[in-house]
């Protein structure tokens, strides 16, 4: 019985250190849209630490996306942000919170709170985003936009890794201005919402690869555009609701988008 015991935990051992093996970084970027009610991103640097931007509506619905896509065993979170302090993203990040423990939280405005709450019971840092910052993600960089309130609000996000960049812009009309300073550049993914008009100078004036459409943002008159016409802005569009997690991979230099479903 003792023999039997013996290899059972030494099997175990072995099917646990062969999930770690596999479930290593691989010196990439990732970032996944995730599929949840609302906006949620995760973000796992070249070094292999995670930031969640965001986290939708629904708690149990995000914790369940983090266990799909994280290591077994981790329990941290390099950062917490939130673009806009509301109920398509606070709800969503209080799930995750219960469960892993930021080192950092960025967010425009201090939520009083179960949010707060959490975090301060872990003694993690809270600051406020500001226009300008500059954050190491572990060999990427995030680098602070716009940042403003209001029902045209949120903050707009620039993810950088060589020569590759992602566009976070998932508010309203308020953080248009700061798309300016990106005017020509190639952006390899813009996340964006899909209900706001794509006919908007500030995208044009950019050089998008590829779109993921973002659903936190609720307009008083969606934009109808067919699918066709948002492949003008973008050859390679996506939505969570038809593709499933949308996880894009880059070493620096290219990059590869795959989805859950086909």
């Amino acid at each position: 019985m003792q023999q039997r015991m013996i290899w059972f935990v030494l099997g175990l051992i072995g099917i646990l250190g062969g999930l770690a093996w596999l479930q290593r970084p691989d010196g990439n970027l990732h970032v996944i849209v995730l599929p949840t009610v609302g906006d949620a991103i995760l973000i796992q640097s070249p070094a292999g630490s995670f930031t969640l931007i965001d986290g939708g509506r629904d708690p149990i619905g995000l914790a369940v996306e983090l266990g799909r896509h994280l290591p077994f065993w981790q329990r941290q979170l390099a950062t917490v942000v939130l673009t806009k302090a509301d109920d398509q993203r606070i709800p969503g990040q209080l799930g995750a919170l219960r469960r892993y423990q930021p080192a950092l939280a960025l967010t425009p405005t201090i939520v009083r709170g179960e949010w707060y709450d959490l975090l301060r019971e872990d003694a993690t840092p809270i600051r406020q985003l500001q226009v300008g910052q500059r954050i190491n993600l572990g060999g990427a960089q995030l680098h602070v936009l716009a940042v403003s309130d209001g029902t045209e609000g949120g903050s707009v996000l620039l993810i950088e890794h060589r020569t590759v960049s992602i566009l976070i812009h998932t508010g309203g009309s308020a953080g248009d201005n700061a798309l300016n300073q990106l005017a020509g550049r190639r952006i390899d993914l813009l996340i964006y919402p899909w209900q706001r008009t794509i006919d908007n100078p500030a995208l044009q004036r950019l050089q998008i690869r590829a779109i993921a459409f973002s659903t936190g943002f609720q307009a008083d008159e969606p934009a109808l555009h067919s699918m066709y016409e948002r492949k003008q802005l973008a050859p390679q569009v996506y939505h969570p609701k038809l593709n499933g997690a949308i996880h894009l991979v880059s070493n620096g230099r290219s990059i590869t988008i795959t989805t859950q479903s086909p």
